[in-house]
């Protein structure tokens, strides 16, 4: 389930993202924003039915949220768990999420082109 619903979202985030950035090109990544954004929402809808609304099968989460939205975007997971932080009281807990996903991310990213660059 996971593997069928990350071929699914994988091939949804290159096919719209593609489409969005040769439509308004530009300097702004419109294509990539429009893909986390949207994966945000349908974590947020996803999420609430299945676990609020209806009680389905495992495997459909498995499919639609680890697999589907997966690979259409990690970032909807980092955004939904920091959330259900927040729900649940946990700011600080919400804030270093924040933090360290995009900031020491961020940090990860320049330090890997570093060291690739041999420099």
């Amino acid at each position: 389930m996971v593997m069928l619903g990350a071929a699914a979202g994988g091939l949804s985030r290159y096919a719209l993202g593609t489409v969005i950035t040769q439509r308004f090109s530009g300097r702004f990544p419109l294509g990539t924003v429009f893909v986390n954004v949207s994966g945000c929402f349908l974590i947020g809808v996803i999420m609430t039915v299945l676990t609020e609304r209806l009680q389905p099968h495992p495997n459909w989460r498995l499919l639609l949220v680890v697999g589907g939205l997966g690979g259409y975007t990690t970032f909807s997971s980092f955004e939904y768990e920091t959330y259900q932080a927040v729900r649940s009281g946990n700011h600080w807990s919400a804030l270093l999420n924040v933090f360290v996903s995009v900031i020491v991310g961020y940090l990860g990213v320049w330090f890997g082109a570093f060291l690739a660059r041999g420099r």
